[in-house]
Formats: C-alpha cells, structure tokens, sequence
C-alpha cells in the first residue's frame, strides 16, 4: 500500500469529529459567535495541515465575520489546500475571490478572508512579534509535537491579552488495539512507540511528549494562561456493519504504518516479531476486526490579560 500523508489527513476527519470535546467546542463556538458580532474576527491556526479546522468551522456556520491565518511547514500540505479548498468553499453556497495565499469567500451569511502560509510557527513568530496579534489561535493535533513549556510564551506573544487558544486532540499517553496480537508484545511496542515521542529531537532539542494531555494543565499554569476548559477528546474507531466509516480504514492502516516505521530500528522490539505483528494488524483492519482508541485531551484557554 501506498501511504499519503494528505489523504491520511482527509480520513482522520470523521475521526475528529466524533473525537472533538463537544461541550468545549460548544464554549468555543459561543465565544467566536459572540466575538464576530462586535467586530471582525481574526484567527490564526498552527500546524494546519490540509484545512480540515477551517472548513469544520465553516461549515458548522461558526465563521460569519472573519480572518484565519493558517499556517503549515509542509509544503504538501499547503499546495493541497490551495488548491482543493477554493472549489470546497465555492459548493457552500457563496462567491469565492481567490488571492495567491488564499481566498475570500462571501456567502448570504458570511465574509471569510482565508490566508495560507508554508511557514514554520518559531520561524514565523518572531516575524509578527510586536507588530501583530490575533483573537484567536487555534492548535490541532500539534503540542503533542512540540516542547510546550518553552513553546506557549511564544503563542501568547502573538495572541491579544485575555484572548482565546483552542488547543485539540493533545495525546495522553494511551493508545489501545484490540483483540490483542500477544499481550506482552503489544504492551512493549505500545510502550516503545510512546518513548519515541518523548525522545524526539528537533535541533538537538527535546520535541513531544506522550503525556502531553495531564502535564498541559501544569505546563499551561507556568505560561500564565488561565485553563477554561478541558476535556478528553479520544479517537474511537470500530467498524459498523461490517465496514469502517468513511475513509477510516486507510486512516488506521496509516497509524499502523506509522507506529511499525518508528519501531524498526528499535533494538528493544525484534524486527521479524514487529513484522509479524504490523502483517496481522493490516490484516484485522482488511477484515473490519480492528478496534482502535486513543485517549487524547483538549484545551480551552485564556492568554495573560498583561
């Protein structure tokens, strides 16, 4: 099989949106409906993949009067967006104007400035800093990837005082296949999986955390930000009927995909087992056999009012 980094991303939707905390998104909601009554809105989004935030908020109605920055470090991502985004937001009823980082789009209901940027976020901020904030950042998917507690001042310096971050689907430290393979081999790829996450580099610096979900609450403690909300966001995929939703079975296959490829230069994990282990997991998911969970926790926060 041959594995898309964007189409893994396309198939992770529905997974999301059952994931999404639906009492914080609803806070959420309310704050950003309240916020575009008043005046024009600005949000920016980190690490935003493909669009798949920019256009759950759209088509909920949640954008009506409104400026998201969406901003990505890979440039596959951004050039998918740019170009499957504009012919989306033209079937959701209104007129788009397109510009080269982006577009407009005006509905009956809605004004929606889109900018898309190839950048990445410590590259980008230091550029904006002082001369620019907004309302709102959004983060999804994405701390868990990242040193938190040197990278929230940061975010705070590009949001207003007393603004708003949404942070979403932070990974907490458990991930679940079911029926087992071997118990014992399961929990040890489990485990070693997880240290890959805590152990990644990023310029030599530490990059992750597989507990990011309960150390946020310390974490964003440290950062001055004020915690309004959290909750647990997990994935659950099992198939219905005897099939996946969607496109989840590609997304799962990804995950195993994923995992085996982070392990197999493990020296703790024998390579024929983890073959053999990865083989019989692509194989549950061909069957609609596999169950899969990972707890996952999200984040309604206020930055410092100084």
């Amino acid at each position: 099989m041959e594995y898309s980094f964007q189409r893994y991303l396309l198939a992770k939707r529905s997974v999301d949106d059952r994931a999404l905390n639906g009492r914080i998104w609803e806070q959420f909601s309310q704050i950003l409906q309240s916020a575009q009554q008043i005046q024009r809105a600005s949000l920016i989004e980190i690490g935003a993949g493909i669009g798949t935030m920019f256009q759950r908020l759209t088509s909920s109605g949640l954008l009506r009067n409104a400026e998201y920055t969406a901003l990505d470090s890979q440039s596959e991502n951004v050039h998918f967006a740019l170009e499957t985004l504009p012919g989306w937001a033209g079937n959701q009823g209104g007129m788009v104007k397109p510009h080269p980082a982006g577009f407009e789009l005006h509905t009956s209901h809605a004004k929606i400035d889109l900018i898309f940027e190839e950048t990445d976020i410590f590259q980008f901020i230091p550029t904006v800093r002082g001369r620019k904030t907004w309302d709102f950042l959004l983060a999804h998917a994405f701390l868990d990837l990242v040193n938190v507690l040197t990278t929230l001042p940061q975010l705070c310096s590009i949001v207003r005082p007393g603004g708003l971050m949404y942070f979403t689907i932070n990974f907490d430290g458990l991930t679940i296949f079911e029926p087992a393979f071997d118990p014992a081999l399961d929990e040890a790829i489990q485990a070693a999986y997880h240290r890959t996450m805590d152990e990644r580099l990023l310029e030599g610096k530490c990059s992750g955390n597989s507990r990011s979900g309960r150390r946020m609450f310390h974490w964003l403690q440290t950062a001055g930000c004020e915690t309004i909300e959290a909750g647990s966001s997990d994935w659950v995929v099992f198939p219905r009927n005897g099939k996946y939703p969607e496109d989840e079975g590609y997304f799962l296959h990804f995950i195993i995909h994923t995992v085996a490829e982070a392990l197999k230069n493990n020296s703790e994990i024998d390579p024929e087992r983890l073959a053999a282990w990865e083989s019989f997991r692509h194989r549950q998911i061909e069957q609609a056999e596999l169950v899969y969970i990972a707890h996952q926790m999200d984040f309604l926060v206020r930055t410092p009012l100084v």
